[in-house]
C-alpha cells in the first residue's frame, strides 16, 4: 500500500494518481469508512494550470468516473460535498455548460448511487474580474464571482446537524429576543408565525445555504457560521507569511478555511474520518485536525505536502480550543 508522505496525530497525506490510489490497497482500507469526502477538484479550465486540469469531454468523462469509486468509500450516513467553478467556452464570451453536465452525470452515475441533498454558493465580491477577455480587455460580461457546492450522499438522511454551524444572530434579532414580542401571524407568503416561534434563543440563526466571504451589504457584518474567514485574499495569516519566506508560491486554486470548517462542523462529529482526494495545500486537513476528525488527503504533486507541512506548523494547532484565536467553534 502507498506511505503517506506526512503524518500528524490525526491524519496521513498520500501522493499519487487518486483514482489509481483509491482502487488500491488504501481504497480498500477507506472503503465504508469515510463520514465525509470534501473536495474542490481540478475545475473544467480553458487554460492549464500548474496544478494540472482537463477541459471538455475529457473532463467530463474523467469527472463522471470518480463518482462510483468516491461513493463506495463512504459511510451509510456520510457525504460527498463538491465545489466547482464556472466554464467557459474557448474563445467566445459564452458560458460552458460543461460543469453542469459534469456535476449533473456525477449525483445521476448509476454505479454510485447518489442523490442531491442540497446545493450551496459560494460568493466571492473580491474575484479578479474573469473572464478578463470578456470582462476587462472587452466589456461584454461580468466578473464570474461564484462557485457550485453540492452536498451528496447515498442517503435521504445522512449524517447532518446545522446547530453546529449557526450564525451569530444580527442586531434585529437581539432587540427581538430581548423584547419577547414580535408580529407573529399569517404573512403575505402563507406562511403561518407562531406566537412563541422566535422567542426562543436558540444560540444563533440557521445558516444560508449562501456563503458571503463578505458582506453583501457593506453596512452590516457577515454572519459567517464559524469563526474561520472565508476569504482568500488575507496574505499575513502562518501559511502565507512562511510561503513568503520560504519563496514558495501557494497552491493557485486554495480552498477557503472557513468553507471546509462549516461542511467538517455540519456533517460529521469528532473522530469522523474526512477524505479530500484533490488537497492541493490540504486545507481540508488542516480544518479536520482542528476540529478533532482525523483525515485523508491526496494529491499527485508532490510539492504540496510541503506546503500541507507549513500548514501544520501554524501556532494554532497547538493552543487549547478556547484560546485559538479565530479557530472554528
Amino acid at each position: 500500500m502507498a506511505t503517506p508522505r506526512q503524518k500528524t496525530r490525526l491524519g496521513r497525506y498520500y501522493v499519487g494518481d487518486t483514482p489509481e490510489l483509491l482502487s488500491g490497497a488504501l481504497g480498500d482500507r477507506l472503503r465504508g469508512k469515510v463520514q465525509l469526502l470534501f473536495t474542490s477538484p481540478p475545475f473544467p479550465l480553458n487554460r492549464k494550470k500548474s496544478y494540472g486540469n482537463l477541459n471538455g469531454s475529457t473532463y467530463r468523462d474523467w469527472f463522471i468516473s470518480l463518482a462510483p469509486v468516491l461513493a463506495d468509500l463512504l459511510t451509510p450516513d456520510g457525504s460527498i460535498v463538491v465545489e466547482l467553478g464556472n466554464a467557459w467556452l474557448p474563445g467566445r464570451p459564452v458560458q460552458s455548460l460543461l460543469h453542469l453536465e459534469s456535476l449533473l452525470a456525477f449525483v445521476n452515475n448509476r454505479d454510485a448511487k447518489l442523490r442531491l441533498c442540497q446545493e450551496f454558493i459560494c460568493y466571492n465580491p473580491s474575484r479578479l474580474p474573469t473572464p478578463a477577455a470578456w470582462v476587462t480587455v472587452r466589456p461584454d460580461r461580468v466578473t464570474d464571482s461564484f462557485t457550485h457546492i453540492w452536498w451528496m450522499a447515498k442517503s435521504d438522511f445522512p449524517k447532518a446537524d446545522n446547530r453546529q454551524v449557526l450564525r451569530p444572530y444580527g442586531e434585529s434579532m437581539e432587540a427581538l429576543l430581548r423584547r419577547g414580542v414580535y408580529n407573529h401571524g399569517a404573512r403575505p407568503s402563507e406562511h403561518l408565525i407562531s406566537r412563541k416561534g422566535f422567542a426562543r434563543d436558540r444560540g444563533g440563526s440557521l445558516a444560508h445555504n449562501v456563503f458571503e466571504i463578505e458582506a453583501l451589504d457593506p453596512r452590516r457584518e457577515a454572519r459567517l457560521p464559524n469563526a474561520f474567514s472565508m476569504s482568500n485574499t488575507v496574505s499575513n495569516d502562518h501559511f502565507h507569511r512562511t510561503c513568503r519566506s520560504l519563496g514558495i508560491r501557494p497552491h493557485p486554486a486554495r480552498m477557503p478555511a472557513g468553507l471546509a470548517s462549516f461542511f467538517v462542523q455540519f456533517l460529521t462529529a469528532p473522530e469522523d474520518l474526512v477524505l479530500d482526494p484533490f488537497a492541493g495545500s490540504n486545507t481540508t486537513g488542516f480544518v479536520a485536525e482542528l476540529n478533532g476528525r482525523r483525515w485523508i488527503a491526496i494529491d499527485r504533486e508532490p510539492g504540496y505536502v510541503r506546503q500541507s507541512r507549513i500548514r501544520f506548523r501554524d501556532p494554532i494547532l497547538v493552543r487549547p480550543p478556547s484560546k485559538r484565536r479565530g479557530s472554528p467553534r
